[in-house]
């Protein structure tokens, strides 16, 4: 009927996708997937640099895997990032995605995010600053 507002879903139905908040395994497969991408290099070529099965590289890509932090790390050494560069890319998308779901749904912009350093290694250049929160494994 017009006019009337949608039912809540049954008791034990998932929410909608748009009311979920990403899980990591998604946002970190898409990093890895775009990073990949971008460097034109093949599912084969960065699996066999990282020492991991190319079928199993795929399912991290698609958010299918919750890959162990030693695997993240050689996936993302094998694109040349760090675990600290990849998981702060990370994080950074899950912070544009969130902010921008929480924006909509209150009607006001999300609060900013206290800025932090990124995670680099000591030989590495000053890392950039970074909107957010870095989480290390």
């Amino acid at each position: 009927m017009p006019g009337r507002p949608a039912a809540p879903a049954p008791a034990g139905r998932p929410e909608p996708a748009a009311a979920r908040e990403p899980l990591w395994r998604d946002l970190v497969g898409d990093v890895l997937r775009r990073e990949r991408l971008a460097q034109e290099r093949t599912l084969k070529d960065v699996a066999d640099a990282a020492r991991i099965s190319m079928p199993y590289l795929s399912e991290i890509e698609r958010g299918r895997k919750e890959a162990s932090s030693e695997v993240l790390a050689a996936a993302a050494q094998a694109l040349g990032l760090g675990l600290g560069g990849l998981l702060a890319r990370t994080q950074g998308e899950l912070v544009r995605l969130t902010s921008r779901a929480a924006g909509r749904g209150r009607g006001t912009a999300a609060r900013p995010v206290t800025s932090v350093t990124s995670v680099t290694s000591a030989s590495a250049a000053p890392a950039p600053r970074v909107d957010g929160l870095c989480l290390a494994a």
